[in-house]
């Protein structure tokens, strides 16, 4: 049964409204979520150590329900700028499907699960990052960042990064240089992954009136932040082959997927002025999603191979 929301009133009482359960899973973001289990899920996986298989997997479901947590709670409070961006118009809350004080409650019954259930059935290092992760996204970026500074996504960034530590922690009990790396690749993917998305939505981010760095900068200082982000992204992307963590295979495919972020980059910044279409812009925002994926399956695969080669080895 759909939950009750006060500040709602019908003819002087309270109005349920008529979510699906098919809306509640739209709060959750699960494209979002999809991306955040598959981080988390390789920072678990390419851990040195053994985990038993329920714990694994106990830990990457309440990663994910974290994650959707994050999502619902963002939903609510973002309800009145999303109704005025095409891209968000439609979402749960604004379209009237979910109650604001629906998703309020949902999301917060969620994180509460999601941490709780971490700490107790995992250990309690994993569920305080991700209570970190909650917080920091939902709080930090939500309520604070997103509406108050072009710099948004680059201090926001630390929330999506967070995941393949915490299956690291999950997985280990601690924190290693192996995971700050991961953290550090997805932590620099994002400025330029989304200010291309902005380029080709900045007016859509202009009528909701959140900062976004071309409507705050302008296009010109945007494409110039892109390229040099990419600069540094492409040898953090090598850091794991780097020092010693994976073998020269990932450092192989580490090396072109660099070249291929940087390349995508200057195409965006010498793109010229009249082109509106932006399609350096949109190539850009396909690739780093490439990018993200194939970098993060690399290091798994790499992870996985070394360890039954060696495992091979010692029987």
């Amino acid at each position: 049964m759909a939950l009750v929301d006060k500040n709602t009133l019908d003819d002087g009482g309270f109005r349920m409204s008529e979510a699906t359960a098919r809306d509640f899973i739209e709060l959750l973001k699960p494209r979002v979520m999809s991306l955040v289990v598959f981080t988390a899920f390789v920072g678990l996986v390419a851990a040195p150590v053994s985990i038993n298989p329920f714990i694994a997997v106990v830990a990457i479901l309440a990663i994910a329900i974290g994650a959707g947590a994050s999502g619902a709670l963002n939903m609510w409070y973002d309800a009145d700028i999303d109704a005025v961006m095409t891209r968000t118009a439609t979402r749960p809350v604004p379209s009237g499907r979910v109650l604001p004080g629906e998703a309020l409650v949902f999301g917060l019954i969620l994180s509460a699960l999601s941490v709780m259930t971490l700490g107790v059935l995992v250990n309690w290092l994993s569920a305080a990052l991700l209570a970190l992760t909650i917080f920091f996204y939902a709080v930090v970026y939500t309520m604070w960042l997103k509406r108050s500074t072009p710099q948004n996504i680059v201090i926001g960034g630390a929330a999506g990064a967070f995941p393949p530590m915490i299956g690291w922690a999950a997985a280990t009990g601690s924190i290693s240089l192996e995971s700050v790396i991961l953290f550090l690749i997805i932590f620099l993917w994002t400025p330029p992954h989304f200010w291309a998305l902005a380029l080709f939505k900045s007016q859509d981010y202009g009528r909701a009136g959140i900062p976004m760095m071309p409507n705050v900068a302008g296009e010109a200082s945007t494409r110039k932040q892109i390229f040099a982000y990419s600069l540094l992204l492409a040898p953090v992307g090598m850091l794991p082959w780097a020092f010693g963590f994976t073998t020269a295979g990932y450092g192989v495919v580490a090396t072109a997927l660099g070249i291929g972020f940087i390349w995508y980059a200057w195409k965006v910044l010498v793109m010229p002025d009249s082109d509106r279409v932006m399609k350096p812009a949109k190539a850009l925002f396909a690739y780093s999603l490439l990018y993200l994926f194939v970098i993060f399956a690399a290091y798994l695969a790499d992870s996985v191979v070394e360890r039954t080669l060696a495992s091979g080895v010692l029987s």
